[in-house]
């Protein structure tokens, strides 16, 4: 049975690299891609929820209804920005939207995208890891069916469709399959970490957190 997701961040590279493969995903019947601005693509499976603030679902509760799972793609750099800035849209906004989806969706599998490097324990000297271990946390504890913590490190786009594409094979054309070849675990395509998303929710993960390695072999086994 397909299933139908939730999915934020479709205006960012990331986001919008897990969406697309999902359009081409089998397995996904429907997209709802909630973002605070229109994220330019269309397609048959394609609903956007346009909000101006992703931290109140409150008025669109009859919007997120229904859905099996939710892949966070949402985030921003702490770079530029303050300690408590990076604190609200982190954690306060993720937590807040976690938990309206849970209300609305009591059997859904959430999926969070954090990074390499998170800190689970909080207490590091990184504030962002710390901060993205809070996340991580907190999330756990709210009572998802299913919650699944991403650390990809590098991601590469796959898509011809990605309106990101030329700014990622700037960076990462000469370089991915130098480092998928010596450092696979610090590698992954959005091809892999989408396939990856769709397959643990519908078919379960033994563990909390898939780093690298673990995305891309999940990823595999749903082919």
């Amino acid at each position: 049975m397909a299933i139908k997701v939730i999915i934020t961040g479709t205006t960012g590279m990331v986001g919008e690299g897990v969406m697309l493969r999902c359009f081409d995903n089998p397995n996904v019947e429907k997209v709802l891609a909630i973002s605070r601005r229109a994220n330019g693509h269309s397609h048959e499976k394609l609903e956007e929820l346009i909000i101006p603030d992703l931290s109140d679902l409150t008025e669109v509760k009859d919007r997120i209804n229904g859905y099996d799972a939710c892949f966070f793609c949402a985030g921003i750099s702490s770079i530029g920005i303050s300690k408590e800035d990076y604190e609200k849209i982190t954690y306060d906004l993720t937590l807040s939207f976690a938990k309206t989806l849970l209300e609305v969706n009591p059997k859904m599998t959430f999926t969070y995208l954090s990074g390499q490097g998170t800190d689970s324990s909080e207490k590091g000297s990184s504030h962002w890891a710390r901060v993205k271990g809070k996340v991580e946390n907190d999330l756990s504890k709210l009572g998802f069916d299913k919650m699944y913590a991403y650390r990809p490190a590098m991601m590469k786009v796959m898509s011809d469709k990605s309106l990101h594409v030329l700014s990622s094979y700037k960076y990462l054309s000469w370089l991915y399959p130098l480092g998928r070849a010596l450092y696979p675990k610090g590698f992954n395509t959005l091809d892999e970490v989408s396939d990856s998303m769709v397959n643990v929710s519908m078919n379960g993960y033994n563990g909390f957190i898939l780093g690298g390695k673990e995305i891309t072999k999940t990823a595999s086994e749903s082919h």
